[in-house]
């Protein structure tokens, strides 16, 4: 995404016109979206100015993502109990199909004594509850993915 069309996206998610965002700065119209139509570009303090408006960081305005936005504020959202209802499972199973399929052709008994020592160590040497070190193992895996992926 360019950044006229982060600055038009945060620009309609913050709720404002193109008038109201060149009012609040002190510019004209015009300069609002020769912005958004990458024409032009803030000058540094303006693109602060806008951060602020949009209640972004400057970091945030620059790589805007609304759906990820939307996704990061929905996740915070979801209430312990809900997340408990959710089936994780069926649920990224429609992405990732092997989450489904897998079950049915991997003899997962053989993997469960390894990774369940490596649980036990977590506990043990980190003093980890049970669901943190689950969710540590999990991020130890999804970043050596990513070191793959790379």
């Amino acid at each position: 995404m360019k950044l006229g069309d982060n600055l038009a996206t945060a620009r309609r998610k913050a709720g404002l016109t193109q008038e109201q965002v060149a009012e609040k700065l002190g510019i004209s119209r015009q300069t609002v979206s020769k912005w958004e139509l990458d024409e032009t570009l803030p000058d540094i303090r303006q693109a602060k100015s806008l951060s602020a408006l949009y209640h972004l960081t400057l970091d945030e305005l620059v790589d805007f993502d609304l759906e990820q936005k939307e996704i990061e504020e929905a996740i915070a959202r979801i209430r312990p109990e809900t997340e408990k209802k959710v089936d994780w499972t069926a649920m990224w199973g429609q992405r990732y199909p092997v989450l489904l399929s897998y079950p049915d052709t991997v003899d997962q008994t053989s993997y469960r004594e390894g990774l369940t020592a490596l649980l036990q160590k977590l506990r043990t040497d980190y003093q980890y509850g049970e669901e943190d070190a689950f969710l540590v193992l999990k991020d130890i895996l999804g970043k050596i993915w990513a070191e793959k992926q790379a």
